[in-house]
This record gives C-alpha cells, sequence and structure tokens, in this order.
C-alpha cells in the first residue's frame, strides 16, 4: 500500500473488512478493520503509547480523536467516559465508517466520526489526543494542528503521539514557539522511539 493511500477521502481499491480482536479500556474488543487505512491489523505503537500513558480523559464535555483511523483513540475515550461527547475526525471515508460501526458495535451512543468540515466550528475540545500523520508533509501537518489545537478549551490539554525518528523533538520546538501565547508545550513521555507531547491550553 502506498504510504499516502490512507491519507485519500476515497482510498483505492475495493473495501475489504476483517475481523479485528484488540483490547481497549482493558477488555477485549471485537471490531472491525479494512484496507485503505492506517494500521488496519492490530494497535500501532505509538497509538499504544499515547494509551497507555495520557492522562484519563475528562469524564464529560467534548473530546476529540485527530485521524481516527478504525478507531481505537475514540473508542478508548469513548468506554471511559460514557457522559463525554466523542468526536473522531479522519479524511478517509473508509476509516469514518469502520469508527463509526465499530462504536455501534460496542454499544456507544456518545462517538460522531465525522470529516474535518463537517464538525462544528464552534466547538471547543477538553481532551485531544492523537497521532499526527507526520508523513503528510509539514505545511499540511502545521494546517492541522492550527486548526485543532487551537479549538482547545480553557484548560484543555492535547496529547501527541511522535516517533522520534519522524521529528517529534523538532515538533515540539516548532509548537513551543508557534503556540507559545496561550500554550504550554512539554513532553510527557518517551517510549519504544515515540514522544508524547502534551499542549495545555493556559489563556
Amino acid at each position: 500500500m502506498a504510504s499516502n493511500h490512507y491519507f485519500s477521502a476515497q482510498p483505492g481499491g475495493q473495501e475489504s473488512r476483517r475481523p479485528l480482536q484488540v483490547v481497549l479500556a482493558g477488555a477485549v474488543r471485537d471490531l472491525n478493520t479494512a484496507n485503505g487505512i492506517f494500521s488496519p491489523g492490530r494497535i500501532d505503537q505509538g497509538t499504544a503509547v499515547l494509551l497507555k500513558a495520557a492522562d484519563d480523559p475528562p469524564t464529560s464535555g467534548n473530546l476529540l480523536d485527530v485521524g481516527c483511523g478504525w478507531g481505537p483513540m475514540a473508542l478508548t475515550m469513548a468506554l471511559k467516559s460514557p457522559q463525554a461527547n466523542v468526536y473522531a475526525v479522519d479524511v478517509n471515508e473508509r476509516a469514518l465508517g469502520l469508527t463509526r460501526d465499530n462504536a455501534a458495535a460496542l454499544g456507544l451512543s456518545n462517538v460522531t466520526a465525522a470529516a474535518p468540515a463537517d464538525i462544528d466550528p464552534g466547538v471547543r475540545f477538553d481532551t485531544i489526543w492523537s497521532n499526527p500523520p507526520i508523513r503528510v508533509g509539514k505545511p499540511e501537518l502545521h494546517g492541522l494542528l492550527h486548526l485543532w489545537i487551537n479549538r482547545l478549551a480553557p484548560g484543555g490539554t492535547a496529547w501527541l503521539v511522535v516517533q522520534r525518528n519522524l521529528g517529534s523533538d523538532s515538533l515540539q520546538r516548532w509548537m513551543t514557539a508557534e503556540f507559545s501565547d496561550q500554550f504550554t508545550v512539554s513532553r510527557a513521555h518517551s517510549s519504544k522511539g515515540f514522544r508524547l507531547l502534551k499542549v495545555k491550553r493556559t489563556g
């Protein structure tokens, strides 16, 4: 699969779904996955680092998963915080369909999976979790971070997991300079070649 395949709204190739059994929020879950999305066969290492090391999401409010894939972060937040509104965004329509269906399979009615443009611009988020698509290139990545980090609610926190050899440290320096007015940026955790970056809205 081409490295940019899952960045497309309509990935190439006919969708072929298959079962996927994973552990989310401390229990085995029977879900579905498909070709043409990010990490279709498992929870990727970066996401696993975030799920283990990030603070638990707030029990209520608006929570966001940026780049949801088949849904491991959004589903985990929804399982841990059933009273919260969980938004899962992705440009890949196949990924959004899987996240919706996986949420339904788990009986989660608090998950909204949608393209970025379809999220109400007035919504502010108490927590953002993301394994951002580093390989889209700096201009697109920086635009994505500007879009969502600026929509953190006062006191809200974003958790971003980035592979060290894909530029986590330079990204941290860029965010520190770019968001210095109303945010603090720190490295919260390092594991298995990944950095977990914490962005806290202070203003």
